[in-house]
């Protein structure tokens, strides 16, 4: 049947030994580091991961620049290990986890801080705190062939040259195949999901003018910067 408006184009990630990833869903899993659970008031004990989602559409390419979204005064930035499937499936055991992906990447998830408070403290949703135009950028990916399956590294955001978050990804609460079996059990992941795996502590506001720069050891750096 023929379509009444013309499709949207795939949202797409490129890889740095050539093509393009497109991407279908993006997961994000809260609260993953000890201490920015303590910095945002959370309990850094092993209870069960929690997930929200982005929508595909809030991808943003490094080097890009990214307007200061509305309706917020609170913006911040949190650098995270982006974790890119190739394959998925539902209850999928954490053995088998790291044979799904495909590669990885540096990630920042784009918060609007003060409208996410807000959501918390009415009970209400956090969509639109995450959820908006560039919400969502991520560097090259870097594939599992090329780089191996990550489990230690150093992670780390720059805002202006200066050192703003800094941490190791050994230091996650639940790892990665811990993250990809848990949310398999809620929902059937499939190929070109992206998976967002928390942020170490020192999360702070970002203006416009200001340059973010986010790094992972062996992958791809992420730089833009806010208009």
């Amino acid at each position: 049947m023929k379509l009444v408006l013309p499709p949207a184009p795939p949202v797409t990630i490129p890889v740095r030994s050539g093509g393009l990833f497109p991407v279908r869903q993006i997961y994000c899993v809260g609260r993953n580091y000890a201490e920015h659970a303590r910095e945002m008031g959370g309990d850094p004990g092993r209870e069960p991961p929690f997930f929200f989602m982005k929508p595909a559409w809030s991808v943003l390419p490094s080097g890009a620049v990214l307007a200061y979204p509305p309706a917020t005064a609170d913006l911040q930035p949190e650098v995270e290990l982006v974790v890119a499937l190739g394959a998925g499936g539902r209850d999928i055991p954490e053995a088998e986890a790291n044979a799904c992906i495909f590669g990885y990447a540096v990630g920042l998830d784009m918060t609007r801080r003060d409208l996410q408070q807000v959501a918390k403290t009415q009970g209400r949703p956090w969509d639109l705190a995450k959820g908006f135009a560039g919400a969502a950028p991520i560097g090259a990916l870097t594939t599992v062939q090329d780089g191996g399956v990550l489990a230690t590294g150093r992670i780390g955001l720059r805002v202006n040259g200066a050192l703003r978050q800094s941490g190791d990804l050994d230091q996650m609460i639940w790892t990665v195949p811990q993250i990809i079996a848990a949310l398999s059990r809620m929902v059937a992941l499939g190929p070109g999901d992206l998976v967002f795996t928390g942020t170490p502590a020192g999360v702070a506001p970002v203006v416009p003018g200001d340059r973010l720069e986010a790094s992972i050891a062996g992958l791809e750096p992420l730089a833009v910067r806010i208009a």
